[in-house]
């Protein structure tokens, strides 16, 4: 969102297989965070003045607990990519990883089939 706008959808098949629910949302998160820093870019080199950070929110709490905290470590080696990307960005002040409740999360009314009322809520949420 920019000003309360969406301006930006993305949704795509991940390229590797994971085991577990954490190793995917870190996968998303990291490709969450490079079209982030390809899009901060496009609007300064628009002339458009950033300040502060980019909040992006992950419905995953270990995720967000792994990431925002610095003495973290990370025991899946194979998420070691992924996790040194966000982890950058959040040290740089780029960005600031926050938890997003599930029962609040927009983005699920164009990624699950909900219910008719949760749909509705999501919808006027995003239409305003």
């Amino acid at each position: 969102f920019i000003q309360g706008t969406p301006i930006l959808w993305y949704s795509k098949r991940q390229a590797t297989i994971e085991t577990s629910t954490f190793g995917s949302e870190f996968v998303a998160l990291k490709i969450a965070t490079e079209l982030l820093e390809g899009l901060r870019y496009r609007l300064r080199m628009m002339g458009i003045p950033l300040q502060g950070t980019t909040n992006t929110f992950c419905d995953n709490d270990s995720v967000v607990n792994n990431v925002t905290d610095p003495t973290s470590t990370l025991t899946k080696k194979h998420n070691a990519l992924a996790y040194h990307k966000v982890r950058e960005t959040v040290a740089a002040g780029v960005q600031r990883i926050a938890h997003e409740f599930g029962r609040f999360n927009l983005s699920d009314v164009l990624t699950k089939n909900l219910q008719v009322y949760k749909h509705k809520a999501c919808c006027a949420s995003i239409l305003h």
